[in-house]
């Protein structure tokens, strides 16, 4: 999700095991405390509170009663204002701080004193009695004179007492040099492989020739063995590997581990139902993503939150948003649809392609020959509207697609059947923040011609899927993917300004050829009708080489139309010059995966890896597995199968990058309320989460401290602060919902 953001940085886990390839830190300057009487001897002063905070001297600490009641953090505080930091210097700030009675929170942050107060580095302690030190680096991303050191320790119903010490922030120290943890040398997929599917592993290794491996159950037995295969460095990670290929054996089983050259893997399963639980849970995941309804701790235990954006303090809410200044004269009920990321913000164009990747899913399992429609039958997600009788998944996508269709301009105004382009705060929020409690003003941006295509496209899409459960909402849907279609015709390049950045991301784009196509070609497969047949046979699109190194995203929508086109029923002229075209597609990203020692579908050009790269790895896989549905071609299933080792740990970090998959997962994902990281009383991302996956270009200040420098795979970072690498999104959790259907589809 390429769109970005205030500067927030934050604390690193330090993780043990080296790594060779990443580089050590600059050279610092000389030591200089930035802080001025931290120690509190015989005064408190420069030390500010805030006015229902009093504070003073005790035994040499400086000690704070903090009134209960209050909602937010930064409501009780202490501080100290005018403190100097330097660009691209590192700091060590450190404190030590006790609170009574224990349990109690304290966030403590170096940032901007001044609006629109930026955080540079922060962390919350739960704090004991008796009291511990802290220390952390960072380093800092601006220069100012205008930073503040703040201990906030508001947001808690009683009152309490926290006393404070030896507080520095010393300026001119070295950055701690990053090591991730990458375990055991052999990567596996941590989930499991299927019994009758591919099975094949990475060995890192400096042997050039060829090494004896062992696979075995779990209670130690070897049950297979063979010699490894050497294939040299590999690009993406600057390692030399070896690859493992055990697939003949066959027989399903828990706790396996594979042994080569000394080395134990992470254990993984050999079956199918972990893949059953991954397409439930990679779609349960949209739940506690809605705005506009309390989320039900009993469907979602531990995830249970009041409503957010419904217009109740500190929320000014959702029901009557008024445009940006200057872009329009009415107000919108625009509550309702998915929080996009990690913020509170919500985007039509990445809204539109997460969606039309869950009906996609659905679709699927009515049309493909592996398709099972009845595994997302309705009460298999656990949602509100489970017991209607229409299956889950469409309840869940439906709630985004009400959104959608109240983004477009009524009848009547001026551009009217354009689509807004997003909806967010007026300025950006810090972390954690529960949606209830964002107080900022929202406010509608202009429409764009691509958000509108994304309405229309996606709503082409519902009216064919929803027509069986409910004739009218798909009548509706139709109506108003017409009428965007044709806004769009008339306004063709209305494009979303890539300035418009404050407060949420931009999701700017500057050629709609793709969504014309995608929206054309699901008209037509809705309606049949000769305009729109007509539209995608004569659009460059139709015949354009789309199946790239990237893959397709929210910005790249041409294989939305084109994949349709491929597997839904239609009598479109050329429809198997269509079909051909995604076989093509699927062996170049077969001859990929081939080529990669790790085994994904995904080489983007000079090794850089994009933003949400994860996601780009498994709709590139999506491209094999509809290969398959469209040849029977065991290749492309197993290709397609295959691709999922990387996402599930068989990767250079020997990481799984989905939440509670696997025996090491990322699970500090870049969320203002999946934040424990920052709030022990707050929760990880739920099971089922994908974290976005290496970006080469590090955007973030936190990655950029930690990775400067590296290659390709390593690239990532688990934790909260890295919005760059670390998010979670609603249209990766999409792809990843698509591929794990499909790979159950084949047990």
């Amino acid at each position: 999700m390429k769109r970005r953001r205030t500067v927030l940085l934050t604390l690193a886990a330090l993780l043990g095991a080296t790594l060779t390839g990443l580089p050590a830190g600059p050279a610092a300057a000389d030591e200089v405390e930035q802080l001025k009487n931290g120690t509190f001897d015989t005064t408190t002063a420069p030390w500010w509170t805030t006015s229902n905070v009093t504070a003073g001297l005790s035994d040499g600490q400086l000690c704070a009663d903090v009134p209960g009641g209050t909602a937010n953090r930064w409501d009780a505080a202490v501080g100290q204002n005018d403190v100097t930091l330097v660009k691209g210097e590192s700091y060590r700030f450190a404190f030590k701080v006790s609170g009574s009675p224990e349990g109690h929170v304290v966030r403590a942050i170096v940032g901007l004193q001044v609006s629109p107060y930026d955080t540079y580095f922060e962390i919350s302690p739960q704090l004991t009695v008796s009291g511990d030190t802290y220390a952390y680096t960072f380093t800092s991303p601006v220069d100012t004179t205008q930073a503040q050191v703040a201990f906030q320790a508001g947001g808690s119903a009683d009152a309490w007492r926290m006393c404070m010490d030896d507080v520095s922030l010393l300026g001119g120290v070295p950055p701690e040099v990053y090591h991730p943890d990458t375990g055991p040398r052999v990567r596996v997929n941590q989930v499991g492989y299927l019994p009758s599917g591919p099975k094949n592993a990475t060995l890192v290794t400096d042997a050039t020739t060829r090494l004896p491996w062992q696979l075995k159950n779990a209670g130690g037995t070897t049950v297979a063995h063979g010699w490894s295969v050497p294939r040299g460095v590999d690009v993406s990670s600057g390692q030399n590997v070896h690859s493992i290929d055990f697939g003949a054996y066959r027989r399903p089983g828990k706790g396996f581990t594979l042994v080569a050259d000394g080395e134990t893997s992470r254990p993984f399963d050999i079956g199918t139902g972990d893949y059953e639980q991954l397409r439930l849970d990679s779609l349960k995941y949209y739940y506690p993503q809605r705005s506009g309804i309390a989320i039900r701790d009993d469907l979602r235990p531990g995830y249970g939150r009041p409503a957010g954006h419904v217009d109740v303090p500190p929320n000014q809410g959702d029901s009557n948003v008024a445009c940006q200044p200057g872009v329009c004269d009415y107000t919108l009920d625009v509550t309702g649809g998915w929080y996009d990321a990690g913020d509170h913000g919500k985007y039509v164009v990445n809204g539109g392609i997460a969606t039309w990747e869950l009906l996609s899913t659905y679709e699927r399992e009515l049309l493909a020959r592996t398709g099972e429609s009845g595994r997302l039958r309705d009460g298999t997600l656990a949602v509100p509207e489970s017991g209607n009788k229409v299956p889950d998944v469409l309840d869940e996508a439906r709630w985004e697609l009400e959104f959608l269709l109240k983004m477009q301009v009524p009848d009547g105004r001026p551009l009217a059947g354009m689509a807004h382009h997003k909806v967010h705060d007026e300025q950006w929020t810090g972390l954690p923040l529960l949606p209830s409690d964002d107080p900022q003003k929202r406010e509608l941006h202009p429409p764009s011609t691509q958000a509108t295509l994304n309405l229309a496209a996606t709503a082409a899409q519902a009216a064919r899927l929803y027509r069986p459960y409910d004739r009218a909402f798909a009548a509706k849907a139709l109506s108003a993917a017409r009428k965007a279609w044709t806004a769009a015709l008339a306004h063709p390049a209305m494009y979303a300004s890539a300035s418009d950045g404050t407060g949420g991301g931009t999701y700017d784009d500057t050629n709609a050829t793709d969504e014309f196509y995608w929206a054309a070609a699901e008209l037509y497969l809705t309606t049949g009708e000769q305009q729109f047949a007509d539209y995608v046979r004569t659009s460059p699109v139709n015949t354009a080489d789309i199946f790239g190194p990237l893959g397709f995203d929210w910005g790249r929508t041409a294989a939305a139309g084109r994949l349709d086109l491929a597997t839904v029923p239609s009598k479109l002229p050329g429809r198997d010059k269509v079909r051909q075209s995604v076989v093509k597609g699927a062996d170049r990203y077969l001859a990929t995966l081939t080529s990669q020692p790790y085994g994904m579908p995904y080489a983007p050009d000079d090794n850089l890896y994009d933003w949400g790269s994860s996601a780009q790895v498994l709709n590139n896989a999506v491209v094999l597995a509809t290969a398959y549905d469209i040849t029977g071609a065991a290749k492309y299933r197993d290709a397609a199968t295959q691709s999922m080792d990387y996402i599930l740990g068989r990767n250079a970090l020997n990481i799984s990058y989905v939440t509670g998959y696997g025996e090491v997962t990322s699970h500090n994902q870049h969320s203002r309320w999946y934040a424990h990281e920052l709030d022990p009383n707050l929760p990880n991302p739920p099971r089922g989460t994908l974290a976005g996956g290496p970006n080469s270009s590090i955007q973030d200040p936190y990655a950029q401290s930690k990775l400067q420098g590296c290659v390709g795979q390593f690239c990532y970072i688990d934790d909260i602060q890295s919005w760059s690498t670390n998010e979670t999104a609603i249209n990766w959790n999409a792809a990843l919902a698509r591929m794990a259907s499909f790979v159950a589809d084949q047990g």
